[in-house]
C-alpha cells in the first residue's frame, strides 16, 4: 500500500495530511469506492396502485359496461338528453343507453364528461339537475336527497338519489373524481340495486 506523497511545505503540506489523515490510504488494487445513496441518481417511484389512480381519467365509449350492452339501432341515442355543461378542448362527452342483452327490461341512460376544468361535484351537480329535469321531476315535491355509495376501487365520490315518492322508481347515481363527472338513470330500482350496478358500469367506462 502507497500514499500519495505530500509535493509541498507550509500549508500545504498541512492539508495533505489532514486530508491523508481523514481519508485514510486506499489500496492500488481496491474496487471502487462505493456510492452514497446522496450521490445516485434518483428514479421515478413505481406507482403505487390507489383509490384515486395516477391522474386525470377518460371515460370512454365502451360497448358494454356492468354487464349491459351499449344499444344501437333503434335503441340507440339519438342526441344528448342532458346538458353536460360547458364543453371546452380536450374533453370528452359520452353517452348511451345500456340495456341487457336481448334488449330486455328498461335501459340505463348514461352520461358524463372527463377533464373537466372546475370542481367535479360541481358538475355532477348540473348532471342530477340536468336529469331531473329529463325525467320531469316536480320540484314541488321537494328536492331529492343523495345517499352516499361506496366507490369501488375507482375512488371519488358516487351518490344516488331516489326521484320517487315511493322506495322504488327511478333512481339517478352519479360519480365525481379527479377530472371526471358522470351520471346514469335506472328506472323501476332502488337505491341499493341502481348504486351497484353503477360502480359496476363505472369500471368499464372510466379509463
Amino acid at each position: 500500500m502507497k500514499c500519495v506523497p505530500a509535493a509541498r511545505v507550509g500549508l500545504t503540506a498541512v492539508a495533505v495530511m489532514v486530508v491523508l489523515a481523514v481519508s485514510g490510504c486506499r489500496s492500488e488494487d481496491a474496487g471502487p469506492p462505493s456510492t452514497s445513496p446522496s450521490a445516485q441518481v434518483s428514479q421515478p417511484a413505481s406507482p403505487t396502485p390507489s383509490a384515486e389512480g395516477n391522474g386525470p381519467r377518460t371515460l370512454v365509449d365502451a360497448p358494454s359496461a356492468g354487464g349491459l350492452d351499449r344499444l344501437t339501432g333503434d335503441g340507440a341515442l339519438a342526441d344528448v338528453p342532458v346538458d353536460p355543461g360547458d364543453m371546452r378542448d380536450g374533453m370528452t362527452l359520452v353517452t348511451g343507453n345500456y340495456g341487457k342483452p336481448g334488449g330486455r327490461g328498461t335501459p340505463v341512460l348514461f352520461e358524463g364528461v372527463d377533464h373537466v376544468p372546475e370542481d367535479t361535484n360541481e358538475r355532477r351537480e348540473h348532471l342530477f339537475r340536468g336529469m331531473l329535469e329529463y325525467i320531469q321531476w316536480d320540484p314541488e315535491l321537494g328536492n331529492p336527497e343523495a345517499q352516499p355509495v361506496e366507490p369501488g376501487p375507482l375512488g371519488g365520490s358516487v351518490e344516488c338519489l331516489l326521484a320517487s315518492l315511493s322506495e322504488d322508481g327511478n333512481v339517478i347515481c352519479g360519480w365525481a373524481d379527479e377530472g371526471t363527472a358522470a351520471v346514469a338513470l335506472f328506472e323501476n330500482s332502488t337505491l341499493a340495486d341502481a348504486g351497484k350496478l353503477f360502480v359496476a358500469m363505472r369500471a368499464d367506462l372510466e379509463r
